[in-house]
């Protein structure tokens, strides 16, 4: 666990793509492609299945036109998510953390973690649902098993960004192809599909599907992984580089993001050409839909195609969900933990709720949970939103490239119509709750939805009060201080673990480079054989044996040249026993070689040094 104000968003991707080189404007566009395609698996996880699903069954074509300007919303949104990232080289919860007091943080940091998991939710229902399709498993094991996914993803986080858009886009593609052989198969009329695109909400439950629509389109928590994202290229500091990297990032928004806008209409037509013209109305349970695509549509494939595709899309979704668990946690709390850590906790938030569900209210349940889950979604993003809007608005800190009036005006635009439609649905579950339920219930409800109300309104307000304050803040770090100058002793007792490889012979000059001949240095190795860890010195196999040897010559070599050495040898678990070697030693410095394998080879040869430098109270040199 670490604490730093310093640190950047997602530092293992921090600028590791090297965007700015003078190349080819395809190959420009291949460099910065890539962020907005990881922000868009979201609009394609099982929530957004759900429904689309249920827009199509229940009301055919006439939805289509919420899902054109939840697209358009989302893009203008995520335009600017990037815009934050690439100019001030900060994320959305970096900045909210700056600008708004503590509690108001806290609540605005549960209120993330709330849409992460409702998002996740969605897709640990969804690959439930794709097992069960494909295996035939109940749906309270697949949920389970889900939670093997949490160590799965850890091998995919490490092996960096480029890899990881290439998954992703690999899963898109996926999806993609899926639903055109659906699409190709169920033989929409085009007309009826183009009639969808005007304007018209019939009902209460139309808004309510409306509004499910719009949190699984432009979702809160995609806002804070984008600025986070964004910073992964590497560009010039510049202005012609800025805006260059603004231009290249839109387009990457913009065609990422009308994919998904394709993916979400195939999904709706398909619902709308194959149960809403047979009259079989309000089908948003993913199961149910499954089930009856083979009869209707008349060919084994569609089934198979269409629970691959889920599996696939649940999958992409829960890479980007636990990123943005990362972000927000570390933006808004600047508290940074193991991302098996952040995994389990952002999986657990999201199993356990399904788990119940499920046991008390049946399989049939879980459609109703993915609709509910993108609601949720949908009542988080005024809290994103608003937030963005006023900090890319800023030209104290964004200068030249704060948003001019027009994009301010569409952008506030977009936040009145997410905010109205969803103050209508809370209004009138107010007045049903009222009507059916007596006792304190209702009120609890109130008042919560007069303290959302209230929070809305002061993150509005805040800024335009707080503008002199604001201006005074640096933009980037915490004001300069007298510093207190000391001269720091030079290491004495450097102690440098050998694993006799090619790593040894860095270390140790390394080592020798800062203490010199005026220091001592103490060799360690761990024999970590099996009769090691369970018998320790008392074992005298060919390991320990010449494990000794190979020591005394290291040591030999560097008494030979004037360094003071000694040596020991440790029997059992390196990381363990390299802390409690050290202290007996008292070393004032670690040099330790790292191994140079990541991912799977973490997994399953151990990664000690992470370990080690939590055991000791003394600097630790890495060496690569």
């Amino acid at each position: 666990m670490n604490n730093s104000s310093e640190n950047k968003s997602l530092s293992n991707f921090n600028s590791s793509v090297d965007a700015t080189k003078k190349v080819s404007l395809w190959r420009s566009i291949l460099a910065f492609a890539g962020p907005a395609y990881l922000v868009s698996v979201g609009y394609m996880d099982p929530g957004n299945w759900a429904t689309d699903l249920a827009a199509g069954s229940g009301f055919g074509y006439k939805l289509l036109w919420v899902l054109l300007m939840s697209n358009l919303i989302a893009i203008l949104l995520q335009t600017l998510s990037a815009r934050l990232g690439i100019v001030r080289g900060r994320d959305l919860a970096q900045v909210s953390r700056e600008r708004y007091p503590a509690f108001v943080n806290s609540v605005l940091y549960i209120f993330a973690e709330i849409a992460i998991a409702a998002c996740d939710l969605a897709e640990v229902l969804g690959m439930a649902i794709g097992l069960n399709l494909l295996f035939g498993l109940p749906l309270i094991w697949g949920v389970l098993i889900t939670m093997v996914d949490s160590v799965l993803l850890l091998f995919l986080l490490d092996i960096g960004i480029r890899k990881l858009e290439v998954f992703i886009i690999s899963l898109i593609v996926i999806i993609g192809f899926s639903f055109f052989i659906e699409i190709f198969i169920s033989k929409p009329v085009p007309v009826d599909v183009l009639s969808g695109f005007i304007p018209v909400i019939q009902n209460k439950e139309a808004l309510y599907i409306t509004i499910g629509i719009i949190g699984a389109t432009v979702m809160p928590h995609n806002l804070y992984l984008h600025s986070a994202l964004a910073q992964s290229r590497k560009i010039g500091r510049d202005e012609k580089g800025i805006r260059r990297a603004l231009w290249f990032n839109g387009l990457d928004s913009f065609v990422a993001l009308n994919m998904a806008f394709v993916v979400n209409c195939m999904i709706l037509i398909l619902a709308a050409a194959v149960f809403f013209t047979r009259g079989m109305l309000g089908i948003a349970d993913i199961n149910q839909a499954q089930k009856l695509l083979e009869p209707l549509m008349g060919s084994r494939i569609a089934p198979i195609v269409f629970a691959v595709a889920l599996i696939a899309s649940g999958q992409s979704s829960t890479i980007t969900g636990t990123l943005a668990g990362q972000v927000v946690m570390e933006g808004y709390l600047d508290l940074r933990i193991a991302p098996w850590l952040r995994r389990l906790i952002t999986r657990l938030l999201a199993v356990v709720p399904a788990v119940i569900t499920i046991s008390l209210y049946g399989e049939k349940s879980v459609g109703d949970l993915l609709i509910l889950s993108q609601v949720i979604l949908s009542i988080q993003l005024g809290f994103a939103v608003i937030p963005l809007i006023h900090v890319v608005s800023e030209k104290e800190k964004m200068g030249k490239f704060a948003i001019g009036t027009i994009t301010k005006i569409l952008a506030w635009l977009c936040a009145v119509i997410i905010i109205g439609l969803n103050g209508k649905l809370v209004y009138d579950e107010l007045i049903s709750v009222f009507q059916t339920n007596t006792g304190i219930w209702p009120w609890v409800f109130l008042a919560a939805s007069l303290a959302a109300v209230a929070l809305l309104i002061y993150i509005t307000l805040h800024p335009f009060f707080a503008k002199k304050a604001i201006a005074e803040v640096p933009a980037m770090h915490k004001p300069v201080v007298n510093l207190n100058l000391q001269t720091m002793p030079v290491f004495k007792h450097i102690a440098i673990t050998i694993d006799f490889s090619i790593h040894d012979e860095k270390s140790i000059n390394r080592a020798i480079s800062l203490g010199g001949k005026d220091a001592s240095y103490h060799l360690i190795h761990i024999v970590e054989s099996a009769g090691a860890i369970v018998f320790g010195r008392e074992i005298a196999d060919y390991e320990s044996k010449d494990d000794l040897l190979k020591l005394e010559t290291y040591a030999n070599q560097l008494k030979e040249r004037g360094f003071h050495t000694t040596i020991e040898l440790g029997f059992g678990t390196p990381s363990q026993l390299i802390p409690q070697l050290v202290k007996k030693s008292n070393a004032d410095l670690l040099v330790m070689g790292t191994h140079g394998h990541r991912a799977l080879k973490d997994f399953i040869f151990g990664a000690t040094i992470n370990t080690v430098r939590h055991r000791i109270d003394i600097p630790l040199l890495s060496v690569k």
